[in-house]
């Protein structure tokens, strides 16, 4: 049995948003030890924006043996950041598609995102996500699962974030 099967994925509740802090702070600790310096800085996420994924039933905890070890947002509605992509394009831009969000794990959880992108592909095999030109890890993990990368999309706030998609 792979070490993937052991976690289980359930929607996140207000009661784990504690927990759910945890996990950002130590995802945080090891983007800025891999020379990640500037995605989620200071509170990012607020409480608000966790609680407004928890409402909109997007949020989502990953669990192992009784304990919160990783948490994600996969949103199924069009999000108005991929409407235009630059230096590039989306390898299918016309069938309905998933966005991973803010995929984050406690240290020392090997096989969470492979967990995390074969749940999501059940729900919805075409998966859009992006993330900060400085993320090597998280961008490693996506090549290796099979993502493309697409080109260049920018947040509501003007950040750039490269932008991958798997097609099914």
């Amino acid at each position: 049995m792979s070490r993937e099967s052991y976690y289980s994925i359930r929607r996140a509740s207000v009661a784990d948003i504690p927990v759910m802090k945890e996990i950002f702070e130590e995802a945080k600790g090891k983007m800025r030890r891999s020379g990640n310096m500037l995605q989620w800085n200071g509170d990012y996420p607020q409480r608000k924006l966790l609680e407004d994924d928890i409402n909109s039933r997007s949020s989502y905890i990953v669990g192992r043996e009784g304990s919160v070890v990783a948490t994600f947002v996969l949103k199924t509605c069009p999000d108005p950041t991929y409407r235009h992509i630059y230096h590039g394009a989306w390898l299918d831009d016309v069938q309905p598609y998933g966005v991973i969000h803010r995929i984050a794990s406690r240290e020392g959880c090997h096989g969470v995102a492979k967990a995390v992108f074969d749940w999501c592909r059940l729900k919805i095999p075409n998966l859009r996500i992006d993330t900060h030109r400085d993320n090597c890890i998280m961008r490693h993990i996506l090549e290796k699962y099979g993502f493309c990368y697409c080109g260049i999309i920018f947040l509501e706030n003007g950040d750039e974030r490269l932008a991958f998609q798997l097609l099914p």
